[in-house]
């Protein structure tokens, strides 16, 4: 972050320190009512330095325009590599104690989506718009008072935007909207059913949650044992009864298993002995012919569109004839 020059008072100050004060007056950390919360919570109003708190608006931004409003109207720019310690030190903890409201104008939005957009939440902005008011002290009390019932409404509207997950044992998990998940999904409950009959489960991936399904212990069973920091696929499946640990990759936009990638995943799993399938899963053929240049040979690629079927890209392994095609 970079400011002003000098020792002159920065643009705004006063500005400032009011919103880090509402902020201690919401009781959030230090380090979430500093200066840069502060700024967040100012740019998410759309409040300048001259602007009364009544007249607070809740504008759709996301953390670029954030940056740039800051700028405009505080004379105050951020590095490019601020962005994360933005989001992370300040907008993620507002959004879990239900100050904003993440994609309110599209809740299946990916989570990883550079769209992603944040708001006021109405609520509080009632609240702010009675700072340094008579109604202050008063109101301030009441939003306390019902913010974990405004916070269980907001997880009750996220979770029902949550794509359900059947796995093959019948047990039910949730994926983050968007992005790949929705194919994700179809790998485990169509792929799995037809393919991996009788298969377990073992991870599952998600943007929000990059473990958002792990079995450790069944892993270490197995003789794998997963770094944090690896870069997992988006679904690995444990074939008992052919003893075979079923790698796939969903691709919407990127991650088929090329020849680079299929090295990571043999080493990332070389700790299981008894024989790695490499799946590619599109959603459709089209999608497929984007990435066909791509595509490891020694791999799999499995269509959502058409379920039934499982393209090889193993050379002689498969050469033959069909039945359909003998004479009896």
């Amino acid at each position: 972050m970079s400011s002003a020059s000098g020792k002159a008072k920065p643009r705004g100050a006063q500005k400032l320190m009011e919103a880090m004060a509402l902020l201690r007056a919401l009781e959030f950390a230090p380090k979430q009512s500093n200066e840069t919360a502060g700024y967040v919570l100012l740019a998410l109003l759309g409040l300048g330095p001259n602007d009364d708190w009544g007249s607070g608006q809740n504008p759709l931004r996301g953390i670029t325009p954030i940056i740039n409003f800051v700028a405009d109207q505080y004379r105050l720019r951020y590095a490019p590599n601020t962005r994360e310690t933005i989001r992370d030190e300040a907008v993620k903890y507002f959004v879990e104690e239900a100050l904003l409201v993440k994609n309110p104008d599209d809740p299946n939005r990916p989570t990883n989506s550079g769209n992603t957009v944040y708001q006021i939440e109405s609520t509080a902005l009632r609240l702010c718009r009675t700072f340094k008011t008579a109604a202050w002290t008063a109101t301030l009390k009441r939003y306390l008072n019902a913010r974990e019932k405004i916070k269980r409404e907001l997880l009750r509207t996220r979770r029902i935007a949550r794509i359900p997950v059947h796995l093959p044992s019948s047990e039910e998990i949730t994926l983050s909207p968007g992005g790949q998940n929705p194919l994700i999904k179809e790998f485990i409950e169509h792929f799995c059913a037809r393919f991996v009959p009788g298969g377990v489960v073992l991870y599952v991936g998600d943007a929000e949650n990059k473990f958002q399904y792990f079995e450790t212990a069944y892993f270490e069973r197995l003789g794998v044992v997963i770094d944090t920091a690896a870069k997992m696929p988006d679904v690995v499946i444990h074939d008992p009864k052919r003893k075979w640990l079923v790698i796939g990759e969903a691709v919407t936009s990127a991650g088929v298993v090329d020849g680079k990638r299929r090295r990571e995943l043999k080493k990332l799993f070389a700790g299981f002995r008894k024989g790695l399938v490499f799946v590619t899963a599109f959603k459709t053929r089209a999608a497929m012919g984007r990435f066909l240049s791509q595509i490891s040979w020694e791999t799999e690629v499995w269509i959502a569109e058409d379920p039934d079927h499982v393209i090889h890209f193993n050379g002689e392994r498969f050469l033959g004839p069909y039945s359909d095609t003998v004479l009896t």
